[in-house]
């Protein structure tokens, strides 16, 4: 099968090739996925996870990508809940072979049902950002109706997801980035958006709940408008600044076939929208996965047509 590997921590996604590889056979409770389309996180190739296994033992040349879409093709010795031939989408373990391949062995309870009515595309598009907003805001953050939400980057992935789902909710959103965003995280849900390069945090005001993708000062500064009893959600690691009176929590987004019928279930009646950007097939994955300029939206690798 082809598959993109990486061999060089330090090289990054410039030492990304493509190369022939055998296919996965899946071992117990494992399913043996035909991928359609892939998604890769920008910054997976910096987590050690993506060089060692559980271990620590070196695990390269190794195949990146966490997110996928496809059909089953084949089941593992014990493995129950899918059949071959199903369409699926998910979330892979972070220590295995990725997603950026013809060809996935998987967990299967790290997938779910993905409906014949959403593209592959768009399944790939959902398990790490969808999981995470939808992690962050209701099992960590326990947003309620009525609350109000600070959205860090909310035209990003993660974020333009967490305003569409906080908003759903209920929730006054807030979000934050750059000027020439915007339109986007408004388009995407913020009731109001703050431009980090020039206005003031502390002109928010209070909040019940920040959502936080970048930490450094912003995540330091978002930890002072909480409200007594407010929660600071975080992916950027443990936060330096812990708030007073309330609670920062830094979680590592954890697949859950549940969650992610949720998220779908929204795509397909339309209240939650992608954020994808470049579409582009496997045999270019290198080039799209190394751009020159900056990218607006998810990448996601197509692997069949």
């Amino acid at each position: 099968m082809k598959a993109i590997v990486v061999t060089d921590q330090a090289a990054g996604t410039a030492g990304m090739a493509l190369v022939g590889r055998p296919t996965p056979a899946p071992a117990g409770n494992d399913v043996l996925v035909e991928v359609h389309a892939s998604g890769f996180t920008p910054d997976e190739l910096t987590w050690p996870s993506s060089w060692t296994d559980r271990l620590g033992r070196d695990r390269t040349p190794s195949v990146p990508g966490h997110e996928l879409a496809g059909v089953v093709t084949a089941l593992g010795y014990g493995t129950t809940g899918l059949s071959v031939g199903q369409r699926v989408f998910g979330l892979t373990d972070w220590t295995r072979d990725g997603t950026l391949a013809e060809y996935a062995a998987v967990e299967a309870r790290n997938l779910a049902p993905l409906p014949g009515d959403v593209d592959f595309t768009v399944g790939a598009s959902l398990p790490i950002s969808g999981l995470t907003a939808w992690q962050g805001l209701f099992t960590h953050g326990r947003l309620q109706a009525g609350q109000s939400v600070l959205v860090h980057g909310a035209a990003g992935g993660v974020g333009s997801m967490v305003a569409q789902l906080a908003r759903e909710a209920g929730a006054h959103v807030v979000g934050t980035g750059r000027a020439a965003h915007r339109e986007t995280a408004l388009d995407f849900g913020a009731h109001e958006f703050v431009d980090l390069e020039r206005d003031e945090l502390r002109d928010i005001g209070c909040v019940d709940l920040v959502f936080d993708v970048f930490g450094g000062d912003v995540g330091k500064q978002s930890a002072g408008l909480l409200r007594t009893g407010g929660t600071l959600v975080t992916i950027a690691g443990p936060p330096d600044v812990r708030p007073v009176g309330g609670l920062a929590i830094d979680f590592v987004v954890e697949s859950d076939r549940v969650q992610l019928g949720e998220i779908v279930q929204r795509v397909r009646d339309g209240r939650l929208r992608t954020n994808v950007g470049t579409v582009s097939p496997l045999d270019d994955a290198v080039t799209a996965l190394n751009p020159t300029e900056r990218v607006k939206g998810k990448t996601i690798i197509r692997v069949r047509p």
